[in-house]
């Protein structure tokens, strides 16, 4: 794998990522709990929607071959995506959803202060600019999750259940391939071994606050990496990609 390729995958992994997650919340888009949580997640989801659109344009770019954001978003099939299996979960009820933001979150805070370092310049400021937003997205999740847990008996429930239901899909977060250590070796990439106490530490401590049991099984659901993904992701694209499939090239 060349460098080129290596770059190209890359940046689609964590572009798709954005993009599901983004998908995934905009869900939530006036069924929100109270008014206020309603917006919060819908500018949540547009944050992650904008990162995954300047993401898939420079990966137009470095790809080469005249496309624009919009082809990675809505013209690739369920195999071609890479994002993490934990993105393209239900959302469930709110302690879903909440702790589901929580894993994302705390992964996306420590790797995009480490992305910052790229010598990637584009990556770099992609990271420098979303790390911002990141921050406040995961005090927003963290403040949930601990009021769901130490709150009312069947709240603390549903939280709970929540992390015993996703914890099996974090440690994908740490898998690294090809992709990766030609990544590392170019100055490009992030060392995704080295996040990995920083984030379950992390992870503990709101987990702690909350009074939420962090699970013991060791188990880890993988497959994105090579394309294989739950029977959830399906049903997002064909939802997200329906009208480009339907009218391709449509403009408004």
């Amino acid at each position: 794998m060349n460098t080129k390729e290596a770059l190209l995958k890359y940046i689609l992994r964590y572009a798709d990522n954005n993009f599901i997650l983004g998908q995934r919340l905009s869900e939530w888009c006036g069924h929100g709990p109270i008014l206020e949580e309603d917006i919060a997640l819908a500018n949540i989801g547009l944050d992650k929607l904008g990162l995954a659109s300047a993401l898939y344009k420079y990966a137009a770019e470095v790809d080469g071959k005249g496309h624009d954001e919009d082809h990675y978003a809505f013209m690739r099939h369920e195999r071609e995506f890479m994002n993490q299996l934990m993105v393209e979960q239900p959302n469930g009820d709110y302690a879903v959803t909440m702790v589901r933001e929580l894993f994302n979150d705390v992964f996306d805070y420590y790797f995009l202060q480490e992305l910052q370092k790229s010598k990637d310049s584009i990556l770099a400021a992609l990271a420098t600019k979303s790390l911002k937003e990141v921050t406040y997205q995961l005090r927003h999740c963290s403040e949930w999750v601990i009021r769901f847990g130490d709150g009312t008996e069947e709240s603390h429930a549903r939280a709970q259940a929540a992390v015993q239901e996703l914890w099996r899909f974090t440690g994908e977060y740490f898998e690294m391939n090809e992709v990766d250590e030609t990544m590392l070796k170019e100055g490009i990439g992030v060392n995704l071994a080295s996040l990995k106490d920083k984030y379950y530490k992390h992870v503990a401590e709101v987990l702690s606050q909350a009074t939420l049991t962090v699970p013991l099984n060791e188990f880890m659901q993988t497959g994105s990496r090579k394309g294989v993904h739950t029977e959830h992701l399906g049903y997002i694209l064909a939802e997200a990609q329906y009208m480009q499939r339907t009218y391709p090239g449509a403009k408004w």
